[in-house]
């Protein structure tokens, strides 16, 4: 008996995909040709499970630096999906302006994808490597987190923010201290490893709160990045002692007005993560280590799964919603997370 006969049916027959015709235009489901693997390194996936990632929106609006540089396209960059062996693999676009995962099948690169166990959650994996990803690739490889030394999470009550805690804690920082805007969200992060949390607005408490931190992970940037920066190098005990600054995310501002005197006044190392940051070897040997957590559940992001015939209102949601949306391309089994495990 066929074990994937949905493959098969699919040989140089149609699939349903998502495409954007126009840079902030709604998406639209439409029917495309089903590719097939021609290259050496090609690797067939149905698709089991899509994230509908910030990335993913801002990409599609025209304003990420990722963004594709025509149009239509295929969005989404990561997602869970099963080979025609039967294993069930995370997969990741890497290209600078690769994509194209919301579709029932697609095409990608087998050196860019992680095999995950059995029994792992498609929805959850697809919900929570993305947001885990900056901060883990961040502590254990760009500044290599040792244990005992202490993390400041600017914009710690987003999703990303909340697994740079989680992960902060599992890897052993001292201090993990969470600063973020939602005061109900932020009341949450002590029960997933932050020592303290700081209202981001609170600038010169938190610039006592984190003097003397080793490590900055910034998902807001702009104005209050530039006040927090001045306000902790103002309060550093051993100005010699390394910070090291990292620019994530700009929920705030593209740009920040740095204060030169803090630059001037203490050891400051200021380094951007994202895609370019980090060769694609890099990335794929920090999410294969980065795998075994999230299946296992010790790093869980709220998800919420919807066919793929959603993605219109779905798009819409994604802004307002705290938890993840999820897409399904094709049939799985019954989410975990929606079973309440």
């Amino acid at each position: 008996m066929d074990k994937h006969p949905r493959s098969e049916r699919m040989q140089g027959l149609t699939m349903k995909a998502v495409t954007v015709a126009s840079f902030g235009s709604p998406p639209k489901l439409v029917e495309l040709p089903a590719p097939s693997a021609v290259g050496a390194h090609d690797l067939l996936l149905d698709v089991l499970a899509v994230g509908l990632h910030p990335i993913v929106l801002a990409q599609a609006d025209g304003s990420h630096y990722t963004s594709p540089r025509a149009v239509p396209f295929v969005p989404g960059i990561d997602g869970v999906g099963r080979d025609t062996d039967g294993e069930l693999r995370y997969f990741i676009f890497l290209g600078s302006r690769d994509g194209g995962a919301m579709a029932e099948r697609i095409v990608v690169n087998a050196r860019h994808t992680v095999p995950l166990p059995p029994d792992a959650d498609p929805v959850a994996v697809a919900a929570t490597m993305n947001p885990a990803m900056s901060a883990w690739l961040v502590l254990r490889g760009r500044t290599r987190l040792r244990a005992g030394q202490d993390v400041l999470v600017l914009g710690a009550t987003g999703n990303s923010g909340r697994m740079a805690v989680r992960i902060a804690a599992l890897l052993n920082a001292r201090r993990v201290i969470a600063a973020g805007r939602d005061p109900g969200r932020l009341a949450e992060l002590s029960a997933l490893g932050a020592t303290d949390v700081v209202a981001i607005g609170e600038t010169q408490l938190l610039g006592t709160t984190a003097a003397d931190v080793d490590v900055v992970l910034d998902y807001v940037w702009g104005t209050p990045t530039a006040a927090i920066m001045a306000a902790i190098a103002a309060r550093r005990r051993d100005p010699s002692h390394k910070l090291t600054w990292v620019e994530i995310g700009s929920a705030a501002s593209p740009d920040a007005p740095l204060p030169s005197a803090a630059l001037r006044s203490c050891r400051i190392d200021i380094v951007g993560s994202g895609r370019g940051a980090l060769s694609a070897d890099e990335i794929v040997a920090g999410l294969a280590d980065l795998a075994g957590p999230v299946a296992a559940g010790d790093l869980v992001v709220e998800a919420e799964a919807r066919p793929l015939a959603d993605v219109a209102p779905s798009w819409q949601d994604a802004a307002r919603l705290t938890s993840r949306i999820v897409l399904l391309p094709g049939p799985t089994a019954p989410s975990k997370m929606e079973a309440g495990s």
